[in-house]
């Protein structure tokens, strides 16, 4: 009996043993939820669908995606940390607000390098900084000698506090040196649409919302906060083209499963994401974007991660942004 009982127990681990690499290799078998934070028609989701759509053509099982809205954020990876197995069948596809919830929250119920398992950096976008026409500078160089020679009195609009955008003024007003007279809104539209009326001088706004305007003449571009020029606005130079080194501030699309995601699911996910971006149709999407096609490994993704983490909280503290409850 006892020769049995070994026996029973050498199959039993040699079975569980081999149940990871099959089940890994039978991915996906049923289809996959993508956990989107943000509502339906933003550059986030757009993207989303668009590479959920090829890897069900790829992988041959349904990828949908799942808008989870609300509380910047909070509600979407919650629901991924808490309620989501990790077995490779809910994913959470995000932007920055991820890599910036432990600064602005007092306690932030998830850590988002030790409760996520990292996929793959998809892309990443500028943003433009623009002024009012009638503004003098119609460079870099000069809107930086402006703010200089005029300090407080340049009224720079953000999309609400402790925003992507609004970090963005924080680090370039601290690199500069330049004190700046911050105008909150609610949201980049009434924060346009100002700029345009000539009530604030500056502002940073993504690619896609700037483009008409520029074109029209009612807002001037000046710079691109990515360390390469966008490829939609070719013409327009860097910061760090403009002195700045060192600076770059970038809306970016990522890919994560909940921490425990088999290693194999990950590599499968990352290898069939990495074709996604070959393809010629997601590469015009993520050009049209302003944004620049990124891939690589699911470790190269992790340092984005904790980079991104360390300059939020960074900027936070020189903002003197007071981190609020989870719940508010």
């Amino acid at each position: 009996m006892r020769m049995l009982s070994v026996m029973s127990g050498a199959v039993l681990a040699v079975t569980l043993t081999l149940a990871g690499p099959v089940s890994a290799q039978n991915y996906p078998n049923k289809p996959v939820r993508v956990i989107v934070p943000l509502a339906p028609g933003g550059a986030t989701d757009i993207q989303a669908r668009l590479f959920s759509q090829k890897l069900t053509q790829a992988l041959g099982q349904t990828f949908l995606v799942d808008n989870r809205s609300g509380a910047g954020g909070m509600i979407a990876f919650n629901y991924v940390v808490q309620q989501a197995t990790p077995d490779g069948y809910t994913l959470l596809a995000t932007s920055p607000g991820f890599t910036n919830a432990p600064a602005l929250y007092e306690k932030p119920p998830f850590d988002p390098q030790k409760d996520f398992e990292p996929i793959i950096l998809m892309s990443k976008a500028p943003y433009v900084l623009v002024v009012n026409p009638k503004f003098p500078a119609k460079t870099m160089g000069e809107f930086l000698a402006w703010g200089k020679a005029n300090p407080g009195k340049l009224n720079f609009a953000i999309s609400g506090v402790g925003t992507t955008i609004h970090l963005a003024q924080v680090w370039l007003a601290d690199l500069s040196n330049l004190k700046m007279t911050v105008v909150p809104y609610k949201g980049t539209g009434p924060a346009t649409q100002d700029l345009i009326a000539g009530q604030v001088h500056a502002a940073f706004a993504n690619v896609i919302s700037a483009s008409q305007h520029i074109k029209a003449g009612r807002i001037r571009p000046l710079a691109v906060t990515t360390t390469e020029r966008a490829t939609s606005l070719p013409d327009l130079p860097t910061f760090a083209e403009a002195g700045l080194v060192g600076y770059e501030v970038t809306t970016w699309h990522g890919w994560l499963g909940p921490k425990g995601t088999p290693r194999a699911i990950v590599t499968t996910l990352n290898a069939a994401l990495n074709d996604v971006l070959k393809d010629h149709e997601v590469a015009r999407v993520i050009s049209n974007d302003g944004g620049i096609i990124i891939g690589g490994t699911p470790e190269a993704f992790r340092k984005h991660v904790g980079e991104e983490i360390e300059r939020w909280r960074r900027l936070v503290k020189i903002a003197g942004i007071k981190p609020k409850p989870q719940d508010k």
